[in-house]
């Protein structure tokens, strides 16, 4: 086994995020750095790459086929066809406060305003690096599989919905969400002692809300940078050998705002089927559990974080043996037909995929964040004006509107007159399988019911034979392509925002669980699939809206790096936030993968040093050098960006330090890193500090 993590940061701003589909929502700075988390997983006596798997959580809203298949590109050129599309799993956090652009579909890419180059490249190179790392730190190691319950870190957002699902089905369940968490552990065999972990979590990372201006991971990213920082012993987050991922599963319906749906100016209830408000009284939005959003980021986050460490910690849990094998295959969605059992009549019925098609109910969004206009969610009517904008961008058919009933569709995705893809036809699905452990790849966001009825399925398949007593499945969601939404047909027939962006109609889920049924019996029978279609190449076909940057400039007698705004003369204690300005280049003229924007450094004294024993006084600095405590990676610091003129393109950096409860005493400075681009050409690093403060 192996593990290895690299930065992944996107362009910190400028760019518009992924997620909320809030044109305004556009970067202005960084409080958590995004990063690829890789594991690798090889058959003992197998180095042949025929018995290998790697899986990727990554910071990222989701994943892009585009992204995968340049990864694969990458990695061939080290390691020929050791890595494939059938063995590779990439996976997004689903964090909504980063970068987008990388998708190369019109709707997906529409709030970046088209596809930003700068955005894919950093995904594709710190994913690769990652699993570089990972392949190169390959180790002989045990792995174990533990799990635990989280009472309180997620609830169900679109509960109507989910009522709709047959009684008896869900009575064999005691929540409306999932609430275990499911860790694998990798264990070095010579030392004992953990190396990295997968934790698997269903809960939307949409803590930060859609006002929310800096590049952050959200609540499992923080989640990961405490886990990291504690197995690591290290201030820094980003650094150490163990690599710990909170990975996205089955968290469709899933919600971290846990005070639930109120209406913003009257903070009464929301209807609950339409999560609407009566006329004033404003959206329907869901928050908490903290004060604000950063706060329920840090609950959220730690909730997880804990759960995770104590597992760990406790070590047990049972060990994962056996070979490992994987079943990959694409599927035209819009063409595949299914045969399958009605959940609610016990019937058996037939049907088929649809041309992706968004309903109604897609422009009301969620509680999380909400959407814009009179759409409200369960609207199974639709409206001639609606319809006459839809129909400019594509009309669809009298088939489409039958296949996709009860959906009244607002976009018609699958017939727009666009250069390339509005949303994806061709979908990748896989497994893969270590041991009694099978982890199925969707690329969409399952909602919980949905995912439950693919776990079934994937559990009867697997023990159909005997080869498998009893697997423990789970799903890595928003993998490897991206496709919105899955729920059950019961669901759908509710049309809440789920139902609206499930893509391929009432038979979508069905579909799925026919096909990863297929896989399964492929894995069991020692059988290779047909690959199936391949996705179209469509990057030459890409429309970039967001320009580069220019040029810098910087106002007369000052120069880039000078400090504007110096932290006080006067000490700083605990709980004081420190700030400071610069002025400053454009942050995307180079995007510090691997470093940062800016260093919280403490000078360190002979009298500590003489503290210190010399199995760690060989690591410290000399005395009268300065010690990196914090970076913008940490949970502590943010950095804003400021234009302040577009005409001569002055921007200042705004640096902000909160002083924790850990921070010792002594002298402090801030130092500040960037590039700066000259009119004719080429970009210049620069650096400046502040003058020393005082922590008392």
């Amino acid at each position: 086994m192996g593990v290895g993590r690299a930065d992944c940061t996107g362009p910190p701003v400028e760019i518009g995020f992924m997620g909320y589909g809030e044109f305004s929502q556009r970067g202005q700075g960084i409080h958590l750095r995004q990063f690829a988390r890789a594991f690798v997983f090889e058959e003992e006596d197998r180095a042949d790459g025929q018995r290998r798997v790697v899986f990727v959580s990554a910071d990222a809203a989701m994943m892009g086929h585009a992204v995968k298949r340049e990864v694969l590109a990458l990695l061939a050129t080290r390691y020929g066809s050791v890595y494939r599309f059938e063995n590779v799993v990439l996976s997004g956090s689903h964090s909504h406060s980063v970068p987008s652009g990388f998708l190369m579909s019109t709707i997906y890419d529409i709030a970046s305003l088209g596809f930003v180059p700068q955005n894919f490249d950093a995904l594709v190179e710190g994913i690769t690096l990652a699993i570089v790392r990972a392949h190169e730190s390959m180790r002989p190691g045990r792995l174990y599989l533990s799990e635990t319950t989280i009472p309180d870190a997620n609830i169900n957002r679109s509960p109507s919905a989910y009522e709709n699902n047959p009684p008896e089905e869900r009575a064999r369940y005691r929540d409306y969400t999932d609430k275990r968490l499911v860790q694998l552990r990798l264990v070095d065999e010579s030392s004992g002692q953990p190396f990295g972990s997968i934790n698997w979590y269903a809960v939307h990372p949409t803590s930060m809300n859609k006002t929310n201006r800096y590049v952050s991971s959200d609540n499992v990213g923080y989640a990961s940078v405490l886990l990291e920082q504690d197995r690591n012993r290290e201030r820094i987050a980003g650094r150490g050998a163990f690599v710990g991922a909170f990975a996205s599963t089955n968290l469709g319906d899933a919600s971290p705002n846990l005070m639930g749906p109120k209406c913003e100016k009257t903070g009464l209830p929301c209807d609950m089927l339409t999560s609407s408000c009566p006329s004033g009284a404003g959206f329907c939005i869901a928050s908490g559990p903290g004060k604000d959003m950063f706060e329920s980021t840090k609950i959220i986050g730690t909730r997880l974080y804990n759960a995770a460490a104590e597992l760990l910690a406790a070590g047990g849990g049972r060990e994962v043996t056996g070979p490992i094998k994987f079943a990959h295959q694409f599927v035209d969605m819009s063409q595949t037909k299914v045969t399958y059992v009605d959940a609610v009549s016990g019937e058996l019925k037939t049907g088929h995929g649809c041309y992706p098609a968004m309903g109604y109910s897609f422009g009301a969004g969620t509680t999380d964040g909400p959407g814009a206009f009179d759409f409200r969610q369960a609207q199974l009517t639709d409206t001639a004006f609606w319809n006459t904008a839809r129909d400019i961008l594509g009309q669809p058919t009298a088939e489409d509107k039958r296949c996709q009933a009860p959906k009244p569709i607002l976009i018609a995705s699958g017939r727009t007159k666009f250069s390339y893809e509005a949303q994806p036809k061709i979908v990748p699905t896989q497994v893969l399988q270590v041991g009694d452990f099978i982890m199925a790849a969707v690329p969409a966001e399952f909602t919980t019911m949905a995912g439950r009825r693919l776990r079934a399925a994937i559990r009867q398949e697997a023990t159909r034979d005997g080869s498998v007593a009893e697997p423990t499945v789970v799903i890595a969601g928003l993998s490897n392509m991206y496709t919105s939404y899955v729920t059950t047909p019961e669901e759908y027939a509710i049309q809440r925002y789920e139902g609206a962006s499930t893509l391929y109609g009432p038979h979508t889920l069905p579909i799925y669980l026919e096909q990863f049924r297929k896989l399964v019996r492929a894995i069991n029978a020692g059988e290779k699939l047909e690959p199936g279609p391949m996705p179209p190449f469509e990057d030459h076909k890409q429309i970039t809206l967001s320009t580069g940057v220019v040029f810098d400039g910087h106002p007369f007698g000052w120069y880039y790096g000078d400090c504007k705004v110096q932290p006080k003369e006067t000490p700083y204690h605990r709980g004081d936030t420190v700030r400071a300005m610069f002025i400053a280049g454009n942050p995307r003229n180079n995007l510090m993968h691997e470093a940062s924007y800016f260093t919280v450094e403490r000078l360190r004294t002979d009298a500590e040093r003489s503290l210190e024993t010399n199995s760690v006084e060989e690591h410290q600095p000399a005395d009268g050098e300065w010690e990196v405590i914090a970076t913008d990676a940490n949970w502590e610091t943010k950095f804003k960006w400021y234009r302040r003129s577009t005409l001569f393109a002055y921007s200042d950096i705004e640096l902000e330090w909160e002083i924790t409860d850990v921070v010792d005493p002594g002298t402090y400075r801030i130092q500040h890193f960037g590039y700066w681009r000259y009119i004719l050409g080429g970009t210049f690093p620069y650096n400046g500090t502040t003058r020393n403060f005082y922590v008392e």
